[in-house]
């Protein structure tokens, strides 16, 4: 038999290649490597795990070993890849103390990335966090919950000395998060839930900055309308503590904490390639082309270690997201069993939700960026009413469309609201793809019903303002 397809990393993109490679081609082996002991995870779900909304840990399992065996899948889990020699196709594993040498036909590499905390000393302290992973997850819930509260150390996968030495203390009253993204804003949601006194540090001067201004002031609004205290275009300088934190030192004081969460970001893991000649990005993660393929042959990249071809500009993009995973680790999987089939191009398109706040955006909204990549951007926002107004349950959405001057084509979206506001930013991901023009836009066949939307939708409405600034 020829040798296998083999995968670095068990989670989406890794497990998505390995599940439709096995599907297509179940006479071949495929052989997945993952160095730790989860796999399949929805890392997405995490905050709502430590809110409480999600019961079990186990909840946020996709796919179980048992479940891989079933796919004709070999997981090897606790099996890290060293080494990756492309001349030899072989990669270098190690195992329990042992070194052994596999050979491949095809490799996907698909080992993720990992939380940045560098920048912020005192970031090892004990009772910092990050939320990278369901160790992580499982401890900080473990130290907000009672002791006897939760029975996270029963879980098989689990980091039980880590849960098990934050489940025996005092749980802690106030906790700070720096960094004012999507971690940063759906925990402050999960620690408000549970009463903690919450201060959410940002150096911009807004929250969200990927999805504009509006959005972000709005999105500011209603944090701090639910008790979280924001400190924007403010400076984290280190954490404070002996062993454990005990405060933010940042511009303009010192703010006591029990606990500190860093979400400022993650940078994707190539380290395993960089003595094979795989040219990286400008972004620092794998340069791919549009079937996932990377600059050497038969090795392949996919989930947050690579990047993607970006809908609006055609020029390459890292924006590490589930969706993009998922899509990318299978279409590599039916490329690799022989029918080949294109990872696809990314909008960066996402949500997020605060509290009842609803964020989306998807595209290029900076203009900065957008002159960076050609284009003379022209942007409108506009609040209009979710519902028709004499129905029960709407609120004000706040929608706001960045285009190109000359052509008029859509260049990005984003979205906010409490009554269904987010999935609306599917309308405008799908505009992206299909090149429309702010007047393309406004003239789509939207449905209405007074339930659901007024006659004219935001996104029609602010596609109708939009092409007056650009008339």
């Amino acid at each position: 038999m020829s040798d296998p397809f083999v995968v670095v990393g068990g989670d989406a993109a890794g497990l998505s290649a390995a599940s439709k490679f096995a599907r297509e081609r179940p006479e071949r082996d495929v052989l997945v490597f993952e160095k730790g002991a989860w796999i399949s995870y929805a890392h997405c779900g995490t905050p709502y795990y430590v809110k409480g909304e999600v019961e079990r840990l186990t909840d946020l399992l996709s796919l179980s070993p048992e479940d891989a065996a079933e796919r004709g899948i070999d997981l090897r889990r606790h099996h890290e890849v060293t080494a990756v020699d492309a001349d030899a196709k072989a990669v270098t594993v190690e195992h329990d103390g042992e070194t052994t040498r596999q050979s491949y036909e095809a490799l996907l590499v698909a080992t993720g990335a990992h939380a940045v905390t560098d920048p912020i000393p005192g970031a090892d302290l004990d009772g910092v966090f990050t939320l990278h992973g369901l160790d992580s997850a499982a401890a900080i819930r473990a130290y907000l919950s009672d002791p006897d509260d939760d029975d996270i150390a029963a879980v098989e996968q689990v980091d039980r000395a880590l849960v098990e030495r934050y489940a025996d203390r005092t749980p802690p009253e106030r906790v700070a998060i720096v960094g004012g993204g999507y971690v940063g804003v759906e925990m402050a949601e999960a620690f408000r839930s549970r009463g903690l006194e919450t201060h959410l540090f940002q150096r911009p001067e807004q929250v969200l900055p990927p999805f504009g201004e509006a959005v972000g002031e709005r999105a500011a609004d209603h944090l701090r309308d639910r008790g979280v205290h924001l400190h924007l275009d403010t400076s984290v300088e280190r954490l404070v503590g002996d062993d454990h934190v005990t405060a933010v030192a940042h511009e303009g004081g010192t703010t006591g904490v029990d606990a500190a969460l860093v979400g400022i970001g993650i940078r994707p893991n190539t380290d395993l390639l960089s003595e094979t000649g795989v040219e990286l990005g400008g972004s620092g993660a794998v340069a791919t082309d549009d079937y996932g393929r990377t600059t050497v042959e038969d090795i392949y990249a996919a989930g947050d270690c690579a990047e993607m071809r970006h809908a609006v500009t055609g020029e390459p993009a890292w924006v590490p997201l589930g969706l993009t995973a998922n899509r990318a680790g299978r279409a590599i999987g039916q490329t690799v069993a022989g029918d080949r089939e294109p990872v696809g191009d990314i909008a960066g398109t996402a949500v997020v939700k605060a509290f009842e706040l609803e964020c989306g955006r998807t595209g290029i909204l900076d203009h900065d960026e957008a002159r960076a990549a050609g284009f003379d951007p022209v942007s409108e926002t506009i609040t209009a009413g979710s519902r028709s107004g004499y129905y029960p349950g709407g609120d004000e959405t706040t929608v706001t469309l960045t285009a190109d001057r000359e052509t008029g084509r859509l260049l990005g979206g984003a979205i906010a609201g409490r009554d269904r506001a987010a999935i609306r930013i599917d309308t405008l991901a799908t505009a992206l793809e299909s090149d429309l023009t702010g007047a393309e836009l406004e003239r789509l066949d939207l449905a209405y019903a007074p339930p659901f939307s007024p006659v004219w939708d935001p996104v029609l409405v602010a596609a109708k303002v939009l092409r007056g600034s650009l008339d």
